[in-house]
């Protein structure tokens, strides 16, 4: 089922808070990440007390989060200071109804205040939908890389 809205009248774009954890881990759980709500009320609360991160939700006018968006100022020494997209995601029944580009916007604007130069973003190789969407609002593949991760707990 898709539920379609007019992105503007009926959706709020707005600072993401505790009330809202369950709604964000149930979105993250959409895009297989596996997270509990106690996961993400502590580091919402962290997230939330640094001012070079910011989180958004596109809400209905109930209050209902249908999508979140999540950046962070970073300087660099070998390129401009870029804002990072860390997550993006929009409920599986409200795709393609605007609000994906309308949390980037959010996330551009943002960024742009906090004196960055550009939004550098990385998106998982098997999720062609979500490169097709970059593309469509601007966003350019520069690089291809390898991701690797070490434990330290």
């Amino acid at each position: 089922m898709t539920n379609k809205v007019s992105v503007g009248e009926k959706i709020k774009i707005r600072q993401a808070e505790i009330k809202y954890v369950e709604q964000i881990a149930s979105l993250c759980e959409q895009l297989e990440y596996s997270v509990t709500n106690q996961h993400i009320e502590q580091r919402l609360t962290k997230i939330n007390n640094n001012d070079a991160h910011i989180v958004y939700v596109a809400t209905l006018e109930d209050e209902y989060v249908i999508g979140w968006a999540h950046a962070h100022i970073c300087d660099s020494i070998v390129i401009s200071t870029p804002a990072i997209l860390l997550g993006l995601v929009v409920d599986k029944d409200y795709r393609h109804s605007g609000i994906g580009r309308f949390l980037m916007h959010q996330i551009e604007q943002w960024a742009s205040l906090a004196g960055c130069d550009s939004v550098l973003l990385r998106s998982n190789i098997k999720r062609k939908e979500a490169h097709l969407f970059y593309d469509k609002i601007g966003y350019t593949n520069i690089k291809q890389s390898l991701t690797f991760q070490k434990k330290l707990i």
